[in-house]
């Protein structure tokens, strides 16, 4: 026989019980019959004393009625037990009385949001980075929430940090491969799969989560400054390409104009002055002084 066995989830059942304000007048007669039934014994027949032993018997009874009330606000439940055995969850808010020997564990149903410490982590590409999340959850299976895990709130909080650092193992921090998706550049891609980690894995806790978002992306300290001069290194480049690709452009439709108006016709070495003169006005960072030459083109 297979030692590991998979063991099926719980699973909530909602039941209604009596209203609390039904059985409050009912509890009270039971102490008004005590002490009307003590008071007309002793009065009309105090000989036959164990017959009192009657009305007292009410009045441990009405102790243990009173401890079957409670009240419930919105959005929140009670998760009876009794002697071990889940008898059902309450979520209808009011005023409810149900056996007294029932268990009654409160759980809230609101919408609780935590942010994560600041974790480090490698990146799909090693580099070491830090990055927080905010959790939006709430509880939407109370039987689950109680029974198959310890303490779901801690719970919730470990696990998310655990989705946390898979997500980020999962990407790298930019600059992917072409049409690679990453933590920066992911957006709302890069949310709905957190948010989809977060919930395969407190999703077992029965708890829902209703958003996810990442609050905290950077590169860890100790590469920061070298991953800054990388990006202003390809920062620069990328800027470089658009310039040249626009000079060479300029070029083109320069000579081009020249040729089709016919406005000088330059052989191969005036064309090939002329652009190295052009693409040096084009690129060049500082200002251009031209030299006016007042001899021939070829001196």
């Amino acid at each position: 026989m297979n030692a590991h066995l998979s063991r099926s989830p719980s699973s909530e059942k909602v039941v209604r019980v009596l209203s609390g304000w039904l059985m409050l007048p009912v509890t009270a007669g039971l102490l008004a019959l005590a002490f009307y039934g003590i008071n007309y014994i002793s009065r009309n027949d105090p000989e036959i004393w164990p017959a009192i032993l009657i009305p007292i018997g009410l009045v441990p009874l009405f102790i243990l009625c009173c401890f079957g009330f409670f009240t419930l606000q919105p959005n929140e439940a009670r998760v009876l037990i009794l002697f071990g055995s889940y008898q059902g969850t309450v979520r209808h808010s009011g005023f409810h009385w149900t056996n007294p020997f029932n268990r009654k564990l409160p759980i809230s149903l609101r919408a609780r949001n935590f942010q994560s410490d600041k974790l480090k982590v490698n990146d799909k590409r090693g580099n070491p980075i830090e990055i927080a999340s905010v959790v939006v959850w709430r509880v939407a299976d109370t039987a689950q929430a109680c029974f198959d895990v310890d303490h779901y709130a801690d719970y919730v909080r470990v696990q998310s940090e655990s989705a946390v650092r898979h997500l980020a193992s999962a990407y790298a921090y930019d600059h992917g491969e072409e049409n690679e998706m990453t933590l920066r550049g992911g957006g709302e891609e890069v949310q709905h799969d957190l948010q989809k980690e977060l919930q395969d894995r407190p999703g077992k806790a029965g708890v829902l989560v209703d958003e996810a978002r990442i609050t905290h992306l950077a590169y860890a300290p100790d590469i920061a400054n070298y991953m800054l001069r990388r990006q202003q290194a390809e920062a620069v480049i990328a800027a470089r390409q658009k310039i040249v690709h626009g000079a060479v452009s300029m070029v083109e439709m320069a000579l081009s104009e020249l040729k089709d108006k016919s406005v000088v016709n330059l052989d191969d070495e005036l064309k090939a002055a002329m652009v190295s003169n052009l693409m040096v006005v084009l690129c060049g960072e500082s200002e251009v002084h031209p030299i006016i030459n007042t001899g021939t083109l070829y001196t």
